[in-house]
């Protein structure tokens, strides 16, 4: 993951057994009140049970509904990733109706969880490991580092269109001895 730490990612190498520590200590000393995540994804019931101590909320309304709160109110969004991209640092999103492309969007701290076993070399190992051609999304993400622009006086600009922070929660394999 040095490829994301060149782009300005904070990656964060935990477990699955350690992980929602590390999300509450990431939460905590990035001062996040409200997190906002998608309902019915694999990290639903590990967030509640971690993270019910009034800052997490869940992504289940229409976007207009939520429009307001997404932004001006949300301090982060986790979501899933399908996987990662060694060669660029790069991680794939599909959204969904349950992590909706705005969650990582808009919110101006991406939290994203990634599992090793899900990284690959290249952007072509990834479509060709995954199946993408047996059943593409209706819209893929490859993000890589948090949003920056430079067409602003020629100046390198981070969060002007989105995330000025991305965090990477590196779920690493657990090796019995």
């Amino acid at each position: 993951m040095a490829a994301a730490r060149s782009w300005r990612a904070e990656v964060i190498e935990t477990t699955d057994d350690a992980w929602s520590t590390a999300l509450l200590d990431v939460l905590d000393s990035k001062s996040v009140r409200y997190l906002l995540a998608g309902r019915d994804t694999p990290l639903s019931a590990r967030l509640e049970s971690t993270v019910g101590d009034g800052r997490l909320h869940w992504y289940d309304s229409d976007l207009v509904e939520l429009k307001a709160t997404l932004f001006d109110t949300v301090d982060a969004g986790i979501t899933t990733t399908l996987g990662g991209i060694v060669e660029t640092g790069s991680l794939i999103l599909w959204p969904d109706v349950n992590e909706p492309r705005t969650l990582s969007l808009v919110p101006p701290l991406h939290i994203a969880v990634l599992h090793e076993d899900q990284l690959h070399d290249t952007l072509y190992a990834a479509i060709h490991a995954q199946r993408w051609a047996d059943a593409l999304p209706t819209n893929a993400l490859l993000i890589t580092g948090p949003s920056k622009t430079a067409d602003i006086q020629r100046l390198l600009v981070y969060g002007a269109h989105g995330p000025r922070q991305l965090v990477i929660l590196l779920i690493r394999s657990q090796r019995t001895p």
